[in-house]
């Protein structure tokens, strides 16, 4: 063998049978199968790859050198499987057992960090139950004491009444006229002594005060709570007798959009507000704990809250208008301003930035209403009152709309 090793044979011409004719031949010629047609990716004979032939002028080649390159096409697939196979292997040998033991022990991380952060919350809680029941004792103590203290002042003062008493009718039952006006002056200066015993006045320091059990660790944890469970949140729609004309009802009844043009097809009522943007639930609450909540991310004018049925709904006055009148109590935001209005009194709320959310607790028992950002676990005000009943979830919206999300 020679260095240049064996040299290539020429090319056939079509119209002519390459070296080798074995195998399937030609349905229309019956020559050998010899050629490739690429045009219509098949196999050809001489006379089709011919001058004359079904294949002419379309681009065709030697049946060979189609499948050498089929072959070449193969083996450098095979190479690339070969290859990515390794790679599978190595992966599956070295990365996967890797990720496999960080996973572990990143979960053991993970589970120490949720056993750790749960124990310091227990604590944390366990701690403020202490410190809160420690303060209820000492109001109760408090409070007792002064109830003891004003019941021996009292008794004292009933003792001295019945003793000047005792004494001036004595003097008017045994006493004659010239004895009576003798004893003027101690009748006067009797008389004085029990004028100065005043009669008993109602005194704050008489009553448990309340606020020893106020705790913001505690509001929170509890509204994050309510809110955070299904149970804890009402299925609060809107009562359509009570829909202002200036605004439009979604279907399910828990959608309010703004319109600025009073709507005509709205029927009037006894119930329903004439004016002002505001709507009422169709349920009421009288007692227990209750919470819902509203999706404001839309609007930059709004109210939520809780009002009394005994709210007025016709006319322009402030008797109507939520946060102005003894019957409502709301959270309201226009533009940027948000603040806690009842009964005309407004207190500015610095709110960093516009909640997306409200949740409203209501706990008649506790007599607390509570606002709360869903999104950001925050508390942003609660209000303590000897709310009147029924109560209903109000709403007004001067701008887009807002939904009661459940």
């Amino acid at each position: 063998m020679s260095a240049e090793g064996p040299r290539p044979e020429p090319a056939s011409e079509p119209g002519s049978e390459p070296a080798s004719a074995a195998g399937p031949l030609c349905s229309e010629h019956g020559q050998a199968l010899s050629w490739f047609c690429g045009s219509e990716r098949r196999p050809a004979c001489a006379a089709c790859a011919g001058p004359g032939g079904r294949c002419r002028g379309h681009r065709v080649r030697p049946a060979e050198e189609r499948a050498e390159a089929l072959r070449n096409k193969i083996v450098d697939q095979c190479e690339k499987l070969q290859l990515q196979s390794a790679s599978i292997t190595k992966y599956m040998a070295e990365v996967l057992p890797g990720k496999n033991q960080r996973a572990v022990s990143t979960a053991s991380a993970a589970r120490e960090l949720v056993i750790q952060r749960l124990s310091l919350v227990k604590s944390l809680c366990e701690s403020e139950e202490q410190r809160l029941l420690e303060q209820v004792h000492g109001e109760e103590e408090r409070a007792h004491q002064s109830i003891l203290t004003q019941r021996a002042h009292w008794a004292e003062a009933l003792k001295k009444l019945d003793t000047i008493r005792t004494s001036l009718v004595g003097m008017l039952t045994h006493l004659d006229d010239l004895q009576l006006i003798q004893k003027e002056q101690e009748i006067f200066e009797k008389t004085e002594e029990a004028e100065g015993i005043l009669d008993p006045q109602e005194s704050e320091k008489l009553n448990f005060n309340e606020k020893c059990t106020w705790s913001p660790l505690l509001t929170q944890l509890w509204a994050t709570a309510v809110l955070g469970s299904f149970s804890g949140t009402e299925d609060v729609r809107i009562d359509e007798k009570t829909v202002s004309p200036f605004l439009q009802l979604s279907g399910d009844r828990r959608t309010l959009t703004f319109n600025a043009k009073k709507s005509k097809a709205c029927t009037d009522g006894p119930e329903r507000f004439d004016h002002w943007p505001n709507a009422l639930a169709a349920s009421s609450f009288h007692t227990g704990l209750h919470a819902w909540t509203v999706n404001v991310q839309n609007s930059c004018a709004y109210k939520v809250g809780v009002a009394s049925g005994r709210l007025p709904r016709k006319g322009s006055g402030s008797d109507c208008r939520l946060g102005h009148n003894a019957f409502s109590w709301v959270f309201s935001r226009y533009d940027q301003e948000f603040r806690f209005s009842h009964n005309g009194q407004h207190e500015p709320l610095g709110l960093l930035r516009s909640p997306s959310q409200l949740g409203i607790l209501l706990d008649l028992q506790a007599q607390e209403l509570l606002f709360y950002e869903p999104v950001s676990r925050t508390v942003l005000y609660t209000y303590h009152a000897a709310f009147p009943t029924p109560l209903f979830p109000v709403f007004a919206v001067a701008d887009q709309s807002l939904s009661i999300i459940h």
